[in-house]
């Protein structure tokens, strides 16, 4: 048998190379939490590295990141992937998003990365995941074109999601102008194992040999082991480990798909919310501390902090074990339903779900305490959520980022402030804390930024998908406010046969509106204001969509309260609706046509509506 393992850096692994899988491959499977976990991952080592001012050269002076092992068969000049393809594809994906971003920005690394994602076969581009139904995806992610994935197969709507995502992530954002240099480092100081054989039959065998025989112990279950055996007495012994077992598999067996990491992300998620009283200095050559040693080893981390913990002795890892972790995976369990289905009391952990809010399930669990009963727990829940969704809105709102490293720091220093509080003591705590936030940031501005929040806030590629939010929640606010159900998970649900979209209230034509405005880039600026943006079921809005304001309004009298509330038909036969107005005091007016100074009515009263929306008030609610 003739195994050549190699050890490969990404552009050694990438240039000149196609690769290929069979047929017969699982699709390509990666969620957003594994992309996110890999971005984060590398950001965070570069960053280790990494000083302001530092020039790509600096990079041959960092130290590397290993990224694990793949297997490879060659057939002909082309490679297959036997093991590996999930993380090929998702790095082909990050080296597409970086080579965009690149590009807008014209850095010359640009032309460092197109041989990792294609080469030249005779003047034609020829992809290096070399998938035949996969390429033309590939193709347009890379040409920044649209490509729509209706009628195509698994891993092509994973493949555009998973890009969506990185988009999401801003990486070229957080990095700024180390965006040049991290570059360099990913693709000549990240590297992993190649092992090449010569046949299918040797590569399948290394293949099972890898995955079945010899399987090393995931981090849960050393941390199983270590617990047990300090538990001196073998009946208790069994007993722990028989709560355990059902803990986890309670855990990695809830939803419509099982997932053996899920124990993993809560194990992650406890420690942080209720021990790290530490996390790494923001600034080049510091060292991970708690908050990140959990998120890397927190086996060998719990073993390192036992008498914080407390644990070490057979009393305490009997309670760990049989009483703590149980109650803190019944808690978790409740969060990861109200994050996928719109539960009464718990909306504020859907609507942080759906801004895909990655540290909300760690930050809900840092006030339990062992023993809070379900309704406490569940208001410490409302409670903590409610903080985090006007936190994050009043942050979006203002162009400033809550990706997943963008916001590390704040997240830590979050829970450890409300670790283990008694329910008022929570309330009072984030009440205050969302008074001392407003004075640097709010619905209304970030004067240290020099931004002025919802009365700036337009469409783009940042933005869209709070914009999305912003705007089924105040459709939806309107609606139930005046005596409509709440469809707030309807608005937002992408898998209906005829989704929500945002519509632009003026159709796009410069000529028409070309007296109010100095140029075409002003018109579409202000075209793409939030005053100027509705949500319509996506068939009316590809029907009407090019149509002028006094043709659409009929249309939008027959939807929402939001949108029909342009036209006079609204307030005609809608009472609750009215009175809604009335109580709250609320700008709404009918228009008979809708110009540059009707939209700036229409700002001021999506400014008064989300100020109703993202009322720190909620919090009161859910005091005892």
């Amino acid at each position: 048998m003739t195994i050549t393992p190699h050890y490969r850096t990404i552009k050694g692994l990438l240039q000149t190379r196609s690769f290929s899988i069979d047929e017969y491959q699982r699709e390509y499977k990666w969620e957003r939490d594994n992309i996110e976990e890999l971005v984060t991952d590398l950001q965070n080592k570069f960053l280790t590295y990494y000083s302001p001012g530092d020039r790509p050269k600096n990079a041959t002076e960092y130290g590397d990141y290993f990224l694990g092992s793949i297997i490879v068969t060659q057939r002909g000049t082309k490679s297959y992937l036997i093991d590996g393809q999930q993380r090929v594809t998702s790095l082909t994906l990050l080296l597409i998003y970086l080579y965009r971003e690149a590009q807008t920005r014209d850095l010359p690394v640009k032309s460092t990365l197109e041989p990792l994602i294609f080469s030249d076969d005779y003047g034609e581009r020829k992809f290096n995941l070399d998938i035949t139904e996969r390429v033309p995806a590939l193709r347009a992610l890379f040409n920044g074109e649209p490509y729509a994935t209706t009628g195509k197969d698994e891993s092509i709507a994973t493949i555009m999601s998973r890009y969506r995502d990185l988009e999401d992530l801003d990486l070229a954002g957080e990095l700024g102008e180390g965006l040049e240099t991290f570059i360099y480092w990913l693709i000549g100081n990240v590297g992993l194992i190649e092992i090449s054989t010569a046949s299918d039959q040797h590569a399948y065998s290394i293949f099972e040999t890898m995955n079945d025989r010899g399987k090393p112990l995931s981090p849960v279950d050393m941390l199983k082991a270590y617990l047990l055996g300090g538990i001196d007495d073998a009946e208790n012994r069994a007993s722990a480990n028989q709560v355990w077992k059902k803990t986890v598999l309670e855990l990695n067996s809830w939803g419509p798909e099982p997932d053996t990491e899920r124990d993993a992300s809560f194990v992650k998620a406890w420690l942080r919310a209720q021990y790290a009283e530490s996390t790494r200095d923001r600034r080049a050559g510091s060292v991970d501390r708690d908050w990140e040693l959990i998120g890397s080893a927190f086996h060998r981390w719990v073993r390192d902090n036992e008498q914080r913990i407390g644990v070490g002795d057979t009393t305490r890892n009997i309670r760990l074990m049989t009483s703590d972790i149980p109650f803190f995976a019944r808690a978790y369990r409740t969060i990861l339903d109200a994050r996928s289905n719109y539960t009464a009391g718990l909306e504020p952990v859907f609507y942080n779900a759906h801004n895909e809010f990655t540290w909300q399930s760690t930050v809900l669990l840092a006030p339990l305490i062992v023993g809070d009963d379900d309704e406490t727990v569940r208001r410490k829940f409302a409670a903590v959520a409610t903080y985090l969704d006007i936190w994050i809105m009043r942050r979006t709102v203002n162009y400033i980022r809550v990706a997943y490293s963008s916001v590390s720091y704040a997240m830590w220093s979050l829970c450890r402030d409300i670790r283990g509080l008694s329910l008022p003591e929570l309330i009072d705590t984030l009440r205050i804390k969302l008074e001392q936030d407003e004075k640097e940031v709010s619905l209304e501005g970030s004067p240290s930024r020099g931004r002025s929040g919802i009365r700036d806030l337009r469409l783009n590629q940042f933005s869209k998908r709070y914009i999305f939010h912003l705007l089924a929640r105040l459709t939806s606010y309107t609606d139930y406010q005046s005596g409509r159900p709440d469809t707030f998970d309807k608005l937002v649900d992408r898998t209906m046969k005829n989704p929500w979209d945002i519509e632009h209230i003026w159709e796009d034509a410069f000529e028409r509106y070309s007296s109010d405005f100095s140029d075409k880039q002003e018109f579409r600026d202000t075209r793409n204001h939030i005053g100027g943006l509705l949500l319509l079921p996506a068939d009316v809005n590809r029907s009407y969509q090019d149509k002028p304001f006094e043709t659409k309004a009929p249309h939008y009298a027959k939807q929402n309260l939001y949108a029909a509330s342009l036209t006079e038909a609204a307030y005609r036969h809608q009472p609750q609706f009215v009175s809604f107005i009335e109580r709250e005091h609320l700008p709404f007016k009918a228009y008979e046509t809708f110009g540059k100074f009707e939209q700036m009515e229409r700002r001021e009263l999506v400014l008064e509506l989300a100020h109703r929306v993202w009322d720190p008030k909620r919090l009161d609610q859910y005091m005892p």
